[in-house]
């Protein structure tokens, strides 16, 4: 189930919010937690157990951390720490990389050993990096530990934020778990929250996308310069409206029930680097790999090699964390290029350029790095790439690239005025104001957006879930 369904926007969510705001107080965390096993399970019955199976190891590990920390036996609490995260990180990667690694294995020696083929657990990276902050957190003495099981596994399985994140870390919520006021005004702009995610995913995303899905089905050495790049920037667009849309409904959802997500996108594609871009792009998945990676690891106070170390390894993670293939080690290892550059001297000639250049180049670099994103083959998406810069493929122009920017130059045009500030700094002046018919024209956009996306998704059956890798 995602949350651009009719199933979920007419009967799961009106039905599970009918059913928290009639129970008591102290049974909303139990309702919560049902509603997020049967979300969960309506897709993947077979792995509800799996998450039960990292809520109950990190429940007790951190029942143990707290028991040995009273006691003063240090060494058994990082042990508890220890065992919480081999648990969690051998059944990432006996789900996620299983195949990965017999398949490489295969390839290097001319193996023929049997895949697993197993279906991966939907979310299985984002709610067992929540789960192993948590135990982490109760061991660094920055979140206390959590004695209602119910409360803890309502956490783990959140259904606004368990199959696409935000990573929530266990102490930006604590406090809302035990003891949260739901309010008129945190309900409202939670269901404009959601709506604004809803038609970012429904009305920008999703369109975009098909001119993305038409140019990758194309033969990357039959395309033009003028397609690919077309190709390319539909790809840029939809990738982070539709990330950022379910971040925001995910903000959204959570809002309504009581919880005050951190964000998680700030308008990433206005950066004027990469070092900026990854400031602003997911970044409650970059918060967590610099707090329980980087800095673990030193940082940057051992000296340079060792920094430059820890930034390889960070990004050769980051990659592989997005999906069991080579193509995303590449991709996180480009980043990690691209951030070495600029701090060892390219971030110094950048600022000496004028702003438009600095965003062109950061830009550029971004959308290549969505082309080897997305393409599992590396040899198709690096004939694409030649393809975009001329050399490859069947010229600078031809008549389907001419068809296609005429049908979708305005809607690229829109959706790429949309990912910057200016839209949301005008909407936020708009709902801030006082005015009676301000709210009023507030109320009706967002029921408009609503209605439109409705009938989008009524007649659409382009509604992919990008996700379901991580």
């Amino acid at each position: 189930m995602v949350f651009s369904s009719l199933l979920f926007l007419f009967r799961f969510l009106p039905l599970v919010l009918g059913i928290y705001f009639l129970a008591p107080k102290k049974l909303r965390n139990l309702v919560l937690f049902l509603a997020s096993l049967v979300f969960y399970a309506w897709g993947e019955p077979g792995y509800v157990v799996l998450i039960l199976l990292s809520t109950v190891v990190d429940y007790t590990a951190g029942r143990c951390v707290d028991y040995y920390q009273i006691k003063g036996m240090k060494n058994k609490a990082k042990r508890a720490v220890i065992a919480s995260a081999v648990i969690n990180l051998s059944l990432l990667c006996f789900f996620k990389y299983a195949d990965f690694l017999i398949l490489t294995v295969n390839r290097i020696f001319s193996l023929d050993i049997g895949t697993l083929e197993l279906a991966l657990p939907i979310g299985i990276s984002f709610y067992t990096f929540q789960t192993m902050s948590y135990t982490i957190d109760v061991y660094r003495g920055e979140a206390k530990v959590q004695k209602n099981f119910i409360t803890f596994g309502a956490y783990v399985s959140l259904f606004p934020q368990l199959i696409a994140g935000p990573i929530v870390r266990y102490q930006t919520v604590a406090d809302e778990l035990d003891e949260r006021r739901e309010t008129v005004d945190d309900f409202y702009s939670g269901i404009r929250r959601f709506v604004t995610g809803l038609g970012k995913k429904v009305l920008i995303a999703n369109q975009v996308g098909e001119l993305w899905a038409q140019t990758a089905a194309m033969s990357a050495g039959h395309l033009s310069t003028l397609t690919a790049w077309l190709g390319v920037a539909a790809l840029t667009l939809q990738i982070y409206f539709d990330f950022s849309g379910y971040s925001d409904m995910a903000i959204g959802l959570g809002r309504m029930f009581g919880f005050h997500f951190l964000e998680n996108f700030e308008h990433p594609y206005e950066s004027k680097s990469i070092t900026e871009f990854w400031r602003r792009w997911h970044i409650s998945l970059g918060t967590w790999f610099r707090e329980y990676v980087y800095i673990p690891l030193g940082g940057n106070r051992k000296g340079k090699l060792c920094q430059i170390r820890n930034l390889l390894i960070v990004w050769f993670l980051t990659g592989l964390w997005h999906g069991a293939a080579w193509n995303f080690v590449v991709w996180g290892l480009y980043f990690f290029v691209l951030l070495l550059m600029e701090k060892l001297f390219l971030g110094n000639i950048l600022k000496k350029l004028p702003g438009v250049l600095q965003h062109l180049y950061t830009m550029l670099l971004v959308a290549v790095s969505w082309v080897i994103f997305s393409w599992g083959d590396c040899v198709s998406g690096s004939v694409y790439l030649k393809t975009m810069f001329g050399m490859d493929g069947c010229g600078l122009w031809d008549r389907t690239g001419m068809y296609l920017l005429l049908s979708f130059a305005v809607l690229l045009l829109i959706a790429a005025i949309g990912s910057c500030s200016l839209p949301l700094r005008l909407w936020n002046r708009l709902i801030e104001s006082s005015d009676t018919r301000s709210a009023v024209f507030t109320a009706l956009g967002v029921v408009a957006v609503m209605m439109i996306s409705v009938a989008f998704l009524v007649n659409s059956s382009y509604n992919p879930f990008l996700y379901f890798r991580f």
